[in-house]
């Protein structure tokens, strides 16, 4: 485990999104919310919250964070048949957030397969990635 002892605490936050893809038929279950197991995103939205403050348990070396605030949004996207997850997570601490955001994304949608495979196991996590971090000693980053 990396020693951030030296580390300042400074307000940091990281931003990360991916989507899943699915058939039109399943996308219009969860629109609907007629999705046989529920709120298929009020669930995932829950999960994604709860995968972000428990990194540190499934990421070996991950530090614990005392995170400060967590935000999750779900776009549909009729058009691409697919659903968007983004994560924002903050912190005012000695050690980044990013782990925390990619997280998120990944339980997230790792929720909605969940909930929704028995109508459709065809479906596809893709794009999950790193949007945005700031804070500490590296400042701010900012993706494509």
């Amino acid at each position: 485990m990396v020693d951030v002892t030296a580390k300042a605490e400074t307000h940091r936050y990281a931003t990360a999104t991916g989507s899943i893809s699915m058939r039109p038929e399943t996308l219009a279950l969860i629109a609907q919310g007629s999705a046989s197991k529920g709120d298929v995103l009020g669930v995932a939205r829950i999960a994604a919250i709860q995968g972000a403050k428990r990194t540190s348990d499934l990421i070996p070396l991950c530090h614990p964070i005392a995170v400060t605030r967590i935000s999750v949004d779900f776009e549909i996207d009729c058009q691409a048949s697919s659903i968007a997850c983004t994560a924002r997570v903050e912190t005012f601490g000695r050690t980044g957030v990013e782990m925390e955001a990619l997280s998120a994304v990944s339980i997230g949608l790792l929720t909605i397969y969940d909930m929704c495979k028995a109508a459709d196991r065809g479906m596809r996590l893709e794009g999950v990635r790193l949007l945005e971090k700031a804070g500490g000693r590296s400042g701010h980053w900012q993706g494509d």
